[in-house]
């Protein structure tokens, strides 16, 4: 297992690319035979890399042609050699913010969950609470941080708990959102026919706020890398924020700029297992030619 692990740590650039290039190929193999209306569909999948690529090659010759330093902004073939450098590094410290905003995460959608639907079906408890959530939603989390290392000490707890604590407010309100969003006539309607409160919310509020609920998970997994990556970088020996922070202290800006990028795939992979599991739970939901994912 730890063979493996270390060949992970070593080649995943390699792997990374050869998977991008392997879509690529797939996508442009698809273009062949495709009929207009997926030679549309496959244009939209091709467009992310296409911007994305336009990008760097924008950002690398603006860097060349005005002879930007290093030190203020390195060029992309600068952080691309010092992410090859130093990959076993960005990789062990990604695999811990990865676990550490996972943990938070799935905590912010558990308890997000039971008090989004408690607060949707009351409107005692709505009034009550949601001034506080956004009381407690408006205080800078970096603020927090300190008072969570004289609770729990440096180490993996504050990143989890910060993680948890910027991405909970999303879930709460989208969750609360989606069960008010049920027309009184139909709930007059469900009375009439003999439905409960409780079946009324299990069988037409819970179904009708799940593509708010997966619209609030694609906001809150990249708050909870926000908050992870806060953490670390004030309170933790691992993870990517502490990389940043020791690559800030030495001055290295291109290892940097390669902790940022390696932040952003983590950020971009996760976002797209989200907008995945959305388009298989509430595909029914989106009927328009503009809905997202």
């Amino acid at each position: 297992m730890q063979v493996l692990f270390d060949f992970l740590l070593a080649w995943w650039p390699v792997g990374l690319v050869l998977g991008v290039l392997a879509y690529v190929l797939f996508l442009l193999s698809q273009v062949v035979t495709a009929t207009t209306l997926d030679r549309t569909k496959l244009s939209l999948q091709l467009a992310p890399l296409l911007c994305t690529a336009a990008s760097f090659l924008a950002w690398e010759l603006f860097c060349r042609a005005f002879g930007v330093s290093t030190f203020v902004l390195p060029a992309p073939s600068d952080i691309a050699l010092s992410l090859w450098e130093f990959r076993r590094q960005i990789g062990l410290h990604s695999f811990h913010t990865a676990w550490m905003t996972l943990a938070g995460f799935g905590l912010a959608v558990a308890f997000g969950i039971l008090l989004g639907l408690l607060l949707g079906a009351s409107r005692f408890f709505y009034a009550g609470f949601y001034p506080l959530l956004v009381g407690f939603n408006s205080v800078p989390k970096v603020a927090v941080v300190p008072i969570l290392v004289i609770w729990f000490g440096v180490g993996w707890l504050p990143a989890v708990l910060t993680a948890f604590m910027i991405s909970f407010f999303p879930i709460v309100v989208n969750v609360a959102t989606g069960l008010a969003t049920i027309e009184p006539e139909v709930e007059d309607v469900l009375k009439a026919l003999g439905a409960s409160k409780l079946q009324i919310m299990t069988k037409v509020g819970i179904p009708r706020s799940l593509p708010y609920f997966f619209g609030s998970l694609k906001v809150a997994i990249t708050l909870a890398y926000v908050g992870s990556v806060i953490a670390e970088y004030n309170a933790s020996r691992f993870g990517i924020g502490n990389l940043m922070a020791r690559a800030s202290a030495d001055f290295n800006v291109p290892l940097l700029f390669a902790s940022l990028i390696a932040l952003a795939i983590l950020g971009v992979v996760m976002y797209m297992a989200t907008v995945w599991l959305e388009n298989r739970m509430t595909g029914w939901a989106q009927r328009s030619s503009f809905a997202a994912g």
